[in-house]
């Protein structure tokens, strides 16, 4: 092996898989296929795409990721089952390079409550597991859930079976985030010391961030052997997350002093994968999100712009650049041409067809008619409403609200419902609820208003509002995401949004008109 290959790290990104367990941040097939394809153009060398057998839905998303993805592997998630196995596989089959991801608990805690297994049990399941999907799929990763947890002893027996049994990646896990740095980094230097075929496979990370030390973790244990990283963009994943990619990535190419080690990503991608996975998940990124929230290159002290002035090393250990962002924001006007905005577009990452592009030219006109700086962020914000809507069948015409401190307030809204342009009246408490019990009348449904959440794309008063709204029914949870000057115009795209995105998952269960 040569010294490149010993320190090229494997970037293996679950966002679709782990990430996508965040409460409320469910993607349909459409919206994993546009990040898998963003995941796959950025140099990810494995993408999990989700568990097939957990349902037809998530099945089917790992299918066609398998068939679209170019370059990066793609990998399912399976139980210690052979019909989990099996399942996997049958999604996996068509991918360029599959890959089956099958896992078991091995610490105490969990084999004796979880599982309710003996450990000589969990070990035949391991040898057995791995060897079916060996049989099936020449790369086969397996992990020991909860093995930061682990006895040392048992855990070795453990890896050491499923190496033999076929296992080519073994992934230890930080599964309930409870590892400190030291402490990781060395239970992967006693494991690649103490288990004899330890030369045979690939060592992996997987770090929840429950202490907030999912990516301290990652490279600890990088240091201590590990050549995978398993994490998220933006770190999203079950409870505080997962270890952020973006975050793994620019410690590895910023410090290559103390971490001498190599990522095959394109970082410069970073920040248009954030607002992506962002914005189809309605996980807002924190303005202070190190590498691509909206601060993380902001200067507003005085001492630190006098600073960035004379030399931008005083005050920024990377530059913008390298992680897909711009210095400049104010790039267009009121003023500004077709073609400008179509080479806007390309220079911030979207090729849009003719009619998607007259429709967001249009929209950026009124917008920039209405506000009186239009920074990229404005662009980005206008272009993903539209994007995202794709062909909805409920799509938002116009909206008149009537508010005050004499209510009650009204809307008088106009949807195009299938082709058909449908209006009411509605009164609530508040333009908000009045906007909404609207579109409820021109929609009939049974949702339940799980979050309403308002913030601003830029700073002034006359920034556009971005809004997210998460609509539950039968156990079934969506959000959904709009973006206009006017707030209530934005609540009732997103509200609008997150009602196709319910209208489609009803559909598949109980096919019926939307107009009923």
């Amino acid at each position: 092996m040569t010294t490149t290959m010993k320190n090229q790290i494997v970037i293996f990104d679950t966002t679709l898989r782990d990430g996508e367990q965040s409460p409320g941040a469910s993607m349909n097939l459409e919206e994993k296929l546009r990040v898998a394809e963003t995941l796959d153009q950025m140099g990810v060398d494995v993408i999990e795409a989700g568990f097939p057998i957990a349902s037809n839905g998530d099945f089917e998303a790992v299918a066609e990721v398998a068939k679209i993805a170019k370059s990066a592997a793609v990998c399912g998630l399976a139980r210690a089952a052979q019909k989990d196995i099996d399942r996997a596989w049958e999604a996996l089959r068509h991918a360029r390079r599959p890959r089956i991801h099958t896992f078991i608990s091995t610490s105490p805690l969990h084999m004796k409550f979880k599982l309710q297994m003996e450990p000589e049990a969990v070990l035949e399941a391991i040898e057995r597991s791995v060897s079916h999907a060996r049989n099936l799929c020449e790369d086969v990763e397996w992990s020991a859930e909860d093995g930061s947890r682990t006895e040392h002893d048992f855990l070795c027996r453990a890896v050491e079976i499923a190496i033999k049994a076929g296992a080519r990646t073994i992934n230890i896990p930080d599964t309930v985030g409870y590892a400190v740095p030291e402490e990781y980094k060395a239970l992967f230097a006693m494991l690649i010391k103490r288990v004899p075929n330890a030369d045979q496979a690939i060592f992996s990370t997987h770090c929840h961030n429950d202490l907030g030390l999912a990516v301290a973790n990652s490279l600890a244990g990088v240091e201590g052997g590990a050549r995978q990283i398993e994490c998220t963009i933006n770190g999203i994943g079950e409870r505080a997350g997962n270890a952020a990619l973006e975050e793994v990535v620019m410690a590895l190419r910023t410090r290559r002093d103390a971490l001498p080690y190599a990522t095959g990503i394109i970082s410069e991608k970073l920040a248009p994968a954030s607002h992506l996975v962002s914005t189809i998940t309605g996980l807002t990124v924190q303005a202070n999100k190190a590498i691509v929230g909206a601060n993380a290159f902001a200067h507003e002290s005085g001492i630190h712009q006098d600073g960035m002035l004379k030399n931008a090393q005083t005050y920024e250990i990377m530059t913008p650049e390298s992680v897909g962002v711009r210095k400049s924001s104010l790039v267009m006007g009121k003023h500004s041409g077709r073609h400008a905005f179509r080479e806007k577009l390309k220079e911030l990452g979207y090729d849009l067809g003719e009619n998607a592009l007259n429709d967001a030219f249009n929209r950026f006109k009124d917008l920039a008619d209405k506000k009186k700086t239009v920074y990229d962020e404005d662009i980005i914000a206008l272009v993903d409403d539209e994007v995202i809507r794709g062909h909805d069948a409920v799509k938002f015409v116009s909206l008149q609200i009537q508010c005050g401190s004499k209510g009650p307030q009204r809307a008088d809204l106009e949807l195009l419902v299938e082709g058909r342009l449908k209006s009411t009246t509605a009164t609530g408490d508040g333009p908000v609820d009045a906007t909404f019990k609207a579109i409820r009348e021109l929609v009939p449904h049974h949702a339940h208003l799980q979050l309403y959440q308002v913030h601003a794309v830029t700073g002034g008063t006359d920034a556009q509002a971005e809004v997210t709204v998460r609509l539950e029914e039968d156990g079934k949870t969506v959000s959904g995401q709009g973006a206009d000057p006017d707030t209530l115009v934005a609540s009732a795209r997103a509200y609008v949004h997150a009602l196709n995105k319910l209208l489609v998952k009803r559909m598949k269960t109980a096919p019926a008109s939307l107009t009923a």
